[in-house]
């Protein structure tokens, strides 16, 4: 595996590669690795013929300092992990590499709806953050694929979202959310759960399919209701348990029984915030 810090070294490998007809796939994280992580460069190998990781904890998009703080930072095991699934280039710039000029007066991106609802509700500049980073993440890698995790669900329509609003050519995949054994969506946010916190998480995927179980035409407050009580009820302190249309993320008052939703929570327990989503129909 191949480690670059800056952008002209990874640059010069890159553009080699491409001379050869080598296609490339990316995977952006900000580390604390996990399985979801290694399965979508697993997908990227797969895929593509060069697969790169970047591992950089992105400030812009942490509206709470005191979280950006907290974030796990695990970097030897995580190289150790990229190792052994065999990937081909990890990418670990620091912060001047990846914004030069500061992070102080970066641009404001058009993102409409998307940053009204939901994440972008409950964490003002967040998306903001995602669209800088990513954008200029996309540009340094220029890969052929992008692979990202469908837990997070909205953030990968922002950066849907970003790929056409820049005429960027690389292509999304959207792979499915891998889970623990009971559940729980994997997260390197789980790392800060102490022991009875990670058996009380269990609860967002509970609530996920009490959710998909209660689906039904007509009126959904019910439903949301009894989402948000199964989750305060054990500990939770609930942002949103929110039904919404899967295409558009418009939060749904009414099912009209054909139109595709998604369920999506984001609770606290304690000081950890999670999220976690469920497409409810096919």
């Amino acid at each position: 595996m191949l480690i670059f810090h800056t952008i002209p070294e990874l640059q010069i490998y890159l553009q080699s590669a491409g001379k050869k007809g080598l296609k490339t796939g990316f995977v952006p994280t900000m580390g604390a690795l996990h399985k979801g992580h290694l399965s979508l460069i697993q997908q990227s190998k797969a895929y593509t013929d060069i697969s790169v990781c970047s591992i950089f904890v992105n400030p812009t998009q942490f509206n709470d300092p005191n979280d950006f703080s907290k974030y796990p930072i695990t970097l030897s095991a995580d190289i150790e992990k990229l190792l052994g699934i065999g990937t081909d280039v990890l990418f670990l710039p620091s912060v001047a590499e990846i914004y030069p000029a500061g992070t102080a007066n970066l641009p404001h991106y058009e993102l409409g709806f998307l940053e009204t609802v939901l994440e972008g509700q409950y964490r003002p500049g967040h998306f903001q953050g995602v669209y800088q980073v990513m954008k200029r993440l996309l540009q340094i890698v220029e890969a052929d694929d992008l692979f990202m995790g469908q837990k997070d669900y909205q953030q990968c329509m922002v950066i849907q979202q970003l790929l056409q609003q820049e005429n960027i050519s690389t292509k999304l995949h959207i792979a499915p959310t891998l889970r623990e054994e009971d559940g729980l969506a994997m997260s390197s946010r789980n790392m800060r759960l102490n022991p009875q916190q990670r058996i009380t998480a269990v609860y967002i995927y509970r609530a996920l399919l009490q959710m998909k179980q209660q689906l039904q035409p007509g009126n959904l407050n019910n439903i949301k209701e009894a989402a948000t009580a199964l989750l305060t009820n054990n500990g939770f302190t609930v942002d949103y348990t929110e039904l919404a249309h899967a295409t558009t993320l418009e939060p749904l008052t009414q099912w009209n029984g054909t139109d595709p939703v998604v369920a999506l929570i984001a609770a606290y327990l304690g000081e950890v915030r999670l999220i976690d989503n469920m497409v409810l129909t096919h």
